[in-house]
């Protein structure tokens, strides 16, 4: 399937636990309960006690598109250190090929109405032999999402990864905050108006800060997903307007 027929997103973070495990599965929550098939791939995962199952930030992907794909479709690289995924590689003798992710991908892709990839750590997170996350997402052709922090320093974060995405000729559809606090501080508060004006995309959704299980903190970020003021700009990024409108 040509990549200009694939509808889908490269979820990134402006850094590690940022939120982007939470974004990616809450958005492929909100589509699957509004009945589209949706993919979802963690090409590499690291720091999964046992490779031979999926790991957490996988496993949650699958359970919110209630995927049926095979482990190594929706998780081609299962890798037990918790270290960047060149070095978690590196200990067990491994290379990430970028191809055989590519081929998962695809596999996926032909099968379904969205897919969601969720990248490891932020766009400059080295892979394999020098290539980075970003060279990953020109591969696979799909456009970048960017999920960033609230606190102060965000707008640096932000502006960089975009800036980064820019430089590399990487389509951005936008940016999504994660973890905004009920009583935001000044910084808080200035991040989503600052990254509006001055990013080179848009801000898509701010989401809040959510409690609970990891399933349940992905359920709400459904549903805030759903009543968010700013969900048409999202689908409209998301090129789901019009597929949307064919469901209940």
């Amino acid at each position: 399937m040509a990549a200009a027929e694939r509808r889908g997103i490269f979820i990134t973070g402006t850094d590690t636990g940022v939120g982007k495990t939470l974004v990616a599965a809450g958005l492929a929550r909100f589509l699957t309960e509004r009945g589209l098939r949706v993919g979802v791939c963690k090409p590499v995962e690291s720091g999964v006690a046992n490779p031979a199952d999926l790991g957490p930030d996988a496993g949650l992907l699958k359970w919110a598109a209630g995927s049926s794909e095979t482990d190594d479709l929706i998780s081609p690289y299962r890798l037990s250190a918790p270290l960047s995924p060149d070095q978690a590689a590196k200990l067990e003798n491994r290379r990430i090929d970028f191809n055989k992710i590519a081929e998962a991908v695809d596999s996926t892709a032909t099968k379904c109405d969205f897919m969601i990839i969720e990248g490891a750590g932020g766009l400059m997170a080295p892979l394999a032999g020098g290539l980075l996350v970003a060279d990953l997402v020109k591969q696979l052709g799909f456009p970048l999402l960017v999920v960033a922090r609230t606190e102060l320093g965000t707008i640096n974060h932000t502006l960089l990864t975009t800036f980064a995405a820019r430089t590399m000729e990487i389509p951005t559809t936008g940016i999504i905050l994660c973890g905004m606090p009920e009583t935001p501080d000044q910084a808080q508060q200035n991040a989503p108006h600052a990254l509006a004006s001055l990013a080179s995309c848009g801000v898509l959704a701010s989401l809040p800060a959510v409690d609970g299980s990891e399933r349940q903190k992905v359920q709400s970020l459904a549903e805030t997903l759903a009543s968010s003021p700013t969900l048409p700009w999202l689908l409209s990024a998301l090129n789901l307007t019009r597929r949307l409108s064919d469901y209940p």
